[in-house]
């Protein structure tokens, strides 16, 4: 670790994260711009240029890992451990996300509030579309908010603070719209954050008591691993995937919009909200039962 790079990892957890954010963009926007200039489908560009911003956050978070804080296997600190446990706890976390959604819609169909259409026969193919979209999705988030930004945090702050300022940073970015469309959607970000803190907190359930009660300090050796959280992120977007893609579901429209969702979202819904804090509430309990003597 150079002594400049030294200096930065003295800087407060907000500051490195917005420096790492600036060179992050300073890398990446030659490249956007012309993409954005040149190819003139919206959505293409879109997945362009966040497929490139991806990438080049994978290049350049290793390279900040070990010259900031000299952190010799800087993806594994974030919660990428290639091993079977891992890959376990992502299979869990994908299906209670899948069918706690999956249940979540038939219990609205029960009360009536929604109906089931057929299946029409690309039904196999947005499935798998769905999955692939969602574990993207999935890794990428997660990497990113419970992996590298959740790791700046703990290593300022004590658990309590790094979980809910990752929580409410996760809201924030993700509610970001023009100031009427927040208001009318406003039910949404108390879902975010809900799902905010379910995410750090399956991270955090990774972590054994026995490893954490040998550190001195507030913040365990690793904040654990990421595949339970990535999978429950994937397993909700890919149960929102298949019932909205796939056009499995027609709202009847006999109670309104808060109880089922603004706009179809479950997150902008009371349905929703409870279904998301049943969710958060088990991962919670997980987190205390393998970790009690980590706060927070």
């Amino acid at each position: 670790m150079t002594k400049r790079w030294g200096r930065v990892a003295r800087w407060a957890a907000p500051v490195r994260i917005l420096v790492f954010l600036g060179l992050l963009g300073m890398c990446w926007l030659p490249l956007a711009a012309p993409i954005a200039l040149l190819v003139p489908d919206d959505n293409t560009v879109t997945i362009i240029t966040m497929s490139l911003l991806f990438v080049a956050f994978l290049v350049f978070v290793p390279i900040w890992g070990r010259s900031v804080h000299g952190e010799a296997r800087p993806l594994r600190r974030y919660g990428l451990v290639g091993s079977k446990q891992n890959g376990l706890e992502l299979l869990a976390g994908l299906v209670l996300g899948t069918v706690s959604l999956l249940a979540m819609f038939g219990v609205q169909a029960g009360l009536g509030w929604l109906e089931w259409r057929s299946a029409a026969p690309s039904l196999p193919g947005v499935i798998l579309e769905g999955l692939l979209v969602s574990l993207g999705v999935g890794l990428a988030e997660e990497l990113v908010f419970r992996g590298w930004i959740l790791d700046e945090l703990d290593r300022d702050y004590s658990p309590r603070t790094a979980l809910w300022s990752n929580s409410l940073l996760f809201a924030a970015l993700h509610f970001l719209k023009p100031i009427p469309e927040m208001i009318r959607t406003f039910p949404q970000f108390p879902g975010l954050v809900l799902l905010g803190l379910a995410l750090v907190w399956a991270r955090r359930s990774t972590v054994s008591a026995a490893s954490a009660s040998t550190h001195k300090t507030a913040q365990p050796p690793t904040a654990g691993r990421l595949g339970l959280p990535i999978g429950l992120h994937a397993g909700l977007v890919w149960g929102y995937y298949i019932m909205q893609v796939g056009e499995l579901i027609q709202y009847t429209n006999r109670v309104p919009v808060w109880l089922t969702g603004i706009d179809g979202n479950p997150l902008a819904g009371a349905i929703g909200l409870l279904f998301l804090a049943g969710i958060t509430l088990l991962i919670y309990l997980m987190y205390r039962r393998s970790h009690s003597r980590i706060p927070g």
